[in-house]
């Protein structure tokens, strides 16, 4: 029998807590070398302006074992349409057996969000109180959830280029999370005054500009994924400390670091840690109120994996989830 786990099913069982600690001990792992994670096969359509990630791993000292496809399509805003859309399997490490197979879309939303929230616990202020937000869709949601629950969040202005979203979402996620959300005018607008900004967008060039960031300033970046395009500018990425999930995998696929160094602006070294490496303790986070910190991020498959197993067992306890007879 294989466990089939629904979003509305993973809805009941998955908090933006135990999810920061799961991303937490999985950035530990990688750190420190137990993990299997080769960099994911992409198949990209340019005919329909969409991309198919398959994103298989394996974390030794947790025992979770997974495998995600996860399409990305940035046309499907104008569909209606969420921008992601994905499945995971989860095996058992022993036998090889399918164990799970659960909607994978809310899954990445939350390890995403998850990701940045123990990226903001390291790297943030610790009086940061102001967020600004620029790209207002499913994942925007999971990266203030997250935020919040490792910083006092006071106030959040939000801004995207379809208004209508951003009202949705600030009535939305204000309501959630019991905080004041502001619909902004501009990127600038949204970003200009926030102690930490998040960038989820679909954009293919800056959305920012490095002159409205003032120091101090904490950034989550997670947008587009590919090596020619970006949503920070090159003069952000410059004046910033940079955090990583991978450095392999930025330095392949994300061009908000990518197109910094062929314009020669800055170089590889210029990529401070990998997050794992500030959790275990080898290298130190924020280690001043002036910093602009940047953490960015493509996605891991290590998240996942540690993501699904987490779903799994909660499912188990509580008996959530559809069993189908596949063997």
């Amino acid at each position: 029998m294989v466990l089939v786990l629904t979003k509305r099913d993973l809805e009941q069982i998955l908090t933006m807590r135990d999810m920061i600690n799961a991303m937490e001990n999985a950035f530990a792992e990688l750190a420190r070398g137990t993990v299997e994670v080769p960099l994911r096969p992409k198949i990209f359509l340019k005919k329909y302006k969409g991309a198919m990630l398959y994103m298989p791993a394996y974390l030794k000292e947790i025992d979770a074992l997974s495998l995600k496809v996860v399409s990305v399509y940035e046309e499907n805003i104008k569909l209606g349409l969420p921008t992601i859309f994905a499945i995971i399997i989860l095996n058992d490490p022993k036998t090889g057996k399918p164990l799970a197979l659960m909607e994978g879309g809310y899954i990445t939303a939350m390890r995403t969000g998850a990701a940045s929230g123990v990226a903001t616990k390291y790297l943030a202020r610790k009086d940061a109180k102001i967020v600004g937000i620029i790209g207002t869709g499913v994942q925007a949601r999971t990266q203030l959830w997250a935020v919040c629950e490792v910083r006092n969040i006071e106030r959040v202005y939000a801004y995207d280029i379809i208004e209508e979203r951003a009202k949705e979402f600030a009535q939305e996620v204000s309501a959630k999370l019991n905080i004041e959300i502001t619909v902004a005018n501009s990127a600038k607008e949204a970003v200009e005054n926030a102690d930490i900004a998040i960038l989820a967008t679909t954009a293919k060039t800056p959305v920012i500009d490095g002159d409205w960031i003032n120091p101090g300033t904490h950034i989550n970046s997670i947008g587009w994924m590919g090596p020619d395009a970006r949503e920070l500018d090159s003069k952000t990425v410059k004046k910033s400390k940079i955090v990583v999930d991978s450095r392999e995998s930025v330095l392949s696929e994300s061009g908000d670091i990518i197109i910094p160094i062929k314009e020669g602006i800055i170089t590889p070294d210029h990529i401070y840690a990998e997050l794992g490496e500030i959790i275990i303790g080898k290298k130190q986070g924020r280690v001043s109120d002036d910093e602009i910190t940047l953490w960015k991020s493509v996605g891991l498959a290590i998240q996942d994996a540690a993501a699904a197993k987490l779903a799994y067992e909660r499912a188990i306890e509580r008996g959530i989830g559809s069993e189908i007879e596949l063997f």
